[in-house]
């Protein structure tokens, strides 16, 4: 599933191709994504100038005069940019087609993706509003954090990837952080001191940052919105790595499911 690395990559590629385009016109090949497509989107659109893509979470907005275009990419899909003699392909779903020959194509395999409008406050949708602080923004704090964790019962993990607490911090990312910083994944939330809470808080930060630089991480067939695979995952170090030596301790990591999702850890380093 592309996450927030992916999402991010995403709205960095398709960004300075279509910022300041009008929309030519819409085409919906497949309305029957995780919600209905809105039959009216493309009346909404047309004619209409982008005034830029930014993001919430894994959504990407698309700012426009009169509302907000949101996109999620489910589990398998992604955004491109394409010109008009690209021809469509199979899981094509939506084209909006900007003026100078610029084309924002969603392809989503398992549809379980979404492209809705809204004309209200995008911050008060439904599906924005109980989200978290961003990860890389002042508003996660080590402080935050710590308090959303005393006497919580519940694994540390899965503390991280709720996106009531913070957002973006997703199954491959939470591994990876857990492991930099010594902290095994299910560990009572509250039983994870405040030093260690400071170190996961700094790692969920620098891993998420590399990753960005990376480009996301390449899992299946996930593609930036240039269409090229992500790089970081050469540089996870136990996310798919279940029975490999640890890269510290040379032990062997242990895989386990947690909250239904593959959890790799070593049992020497993280305590």
């Amino acid at each position: 599933m592309p996450e927030l690395p992916e999402v991010e990559t995403s709205r960095r590629g398709i960004a300075p191709h279509i910022e300041g385009r009008k929309v030519k016109h819409v085409i919906v090949r497949d309305t029957r994504l995780r919600w209905p497509i809105p039959s009216d989107l493309a009346l909404r659109l047309e004619g209409e100038k982008l005034l830029g893509v930014t993001r919430r979470g894994k959504y990407l907005l698309l700012q426009f005069p009169l509302g907000y275009v949101l996109m999620h990419l489910g589990m398998s899909g992604n955004v491109r940019i394409v010109g008009s003699k690209e021809a469509a392909v199979k899981h094509d779903h939506v084209d909006i087609v900007f003026s100078g020959d610029k084309i924002l194509r969603l392809n989503d395999p398992r549809r379980f993706g979404a492209v809705l409008w809204t004309s209200e406050a995008v911050s008060e949708h439904e599906l924005i509003r109980h989200l978290g602080p961003e990860p890389l923004s002042e508003d996660f704090t080590l402080v935050g954090l710590y308090k959303r964790s005393r006497k919580r019962k519940q694994a540390v993990k899965t503390l991280i990837m709720d996106s009531r607490v913070v957002v973006g911090v997703g199954n491959i990312y939470a591994n990876e952080a857990l492991f930099k910083a010594g902290i095994r994944p299910s560990k009572a939330a509250g039983l994870v001191s405040k030093a260690a809470y400071e170190r996961l808080y700094n790692e969920i930060r620098e891993v998420l940052r590399r990753a960005i630089e990376q480009g996301g991480t390449t899992l299946k067939d996930f593609v930036g919105g240039d269409g090229k695979p992500g790089y970081f995952k050469q540089e996870l170090l136990v996310y798919g790595r279940g029975g490999k030596p640890c890269t510290v301790c040379k032990k062997p990591l242990k895989e386990i499911r947690l909250g239904q999702r593959s959890t790799v850890y070593c049992t020497s380093c993280q305590r």
